[in-house]
């Protein structure tokens, strides 16, 4: 771990304190409010908490949240036959938690961003056009092969598969990271980043581990490729949310109204924080192999699950 990454360390510890418990008061508050309006439906608030769980605590980390909420639809019983649109829907739509995270743990970074988007901020102007730059490539791809994507790999075998090739790969790959920072990013860096992210529509890939695995490969120090991944993300995740409500969002609605995809939303948005701060600390001093042994064992087991007919 050099200096670059423990002085990063400690930046983020300090501003990561007190968010876990500012975040947590605020969804039990609302999640008490929630469940006394009363809901119906498929979605039932356990559900809703549980999926909501499953995308916090996965989005971030290099193992794939959308295969994760693939295989616990299928658990809990949701997304099969017609209730299909609305389940898939909903997957997106938690993200909304996933993202304020990153806006809530990262606001003083958005605030160089907006600074640089008005001219008070080289640095700030630099990063936001590395962000078009590696968001651009993923978005045009998704739009135009988003349905494809959708019907031919949405699915049990597409996602263990992704899995279990992430997870070899990172098991192999034992990458020193490098001391560039965030200012040191060229749009170069940026482009190789976003060609990287394409390869996350596949489900079970996992965006984290991409961007992060070519922001490492490029000479980002390791803190310097984990903000950059989550920022990307930011962008990444509010155009899709944006886009696939757009599309689906009534027949969200229709299915199961507002207040179960809401709880879930705030669900995935305390368990993202925990998840974030967690990550950055995690990766200050150990390697990304732990996450390919992860994902090779989850495989195993989606497997299992398949072959004895529970999936």
């Amino acid at each position: 771990m050099n200096a670059t990454d423990q002085e990063q360390t400690h930046a983020d510890q300090d501003r990561y304190r007190n968010a876990g418990l500012i975040a947590g008061a605020v969804v039990a508050v609302a999640t008490v409010v929630l469940l006394s309006l009363g809901t119906s439906g498929p979605l039932t608030p356990l559900k809703a908490m549980i999926l909501g769980a499953v995308e916090g605590f996965t989005e971030y980390l290099p193992v794939s949240s959308t295969g994760h909420l693939l295989i616990a639809q299928r658990l809990l019983g949701l997304g099969e036959g017609d209730a299909k649109a609305a389940a898939d829907t909903y997957a997106i739509a938690i993200q909304i938690g996933a993202i304020l995270a990153v806006v809530v743990l990262y606001w003083r970074r958005l605030g160089q961003l907006a600074s640089g988007v008005v001219g008070r901020d080289t640095d700030g102007r630099k990063l936001l056009v590395c962000l078009v730059v590696a968001f651009v490539p993923a978005a045009v791809v998704g739009v135009l092969l988003g349905d494809n994507i959708k019907d031919r790999l949405f699915g049990p075998w597409p996602v263990i598969a992704a899995w279990l090739a992430g997870g070899v790969f990172l098991v192999w790959w034992n990458p020193r990271p490098g001391r560039l920072d965030l200012t040191s990013l060229t749009v170069r860096h940026a482009a190789i980043i976003g060609a990287a992210q394409i390869l996350a529509l596949w489900p079970g890939m996992s965006r984290s581990l991409v961007t992060i695995a070519a922001a490492l490969a490029i000479g980002l120090s390791m803190s310097a490729a984990i903000e950059f991944s989550f920022l990307l993300g930011l962008a990444t995740l509010s155009a899709a949310t944006l886009y696939d409500l757009a599309k689906d969002g009534q027949t969200l609605l229709d299915d199961y109204g507002w207040r179960t995809p809401l709880l879930g939303g705030l669900v995935a948005f305390v368990t993202a924080v925990i998840a974030v701060r967690w990550l950055v600390s995690f990766l200050a001093t150990r390697p990304l192999s732990i996450f390919g042994w992860y994902r090779i064992g989850i495989a195993a087991a989606a497997a299992g699950l398949i072959a004895i007919g529970v999936i």
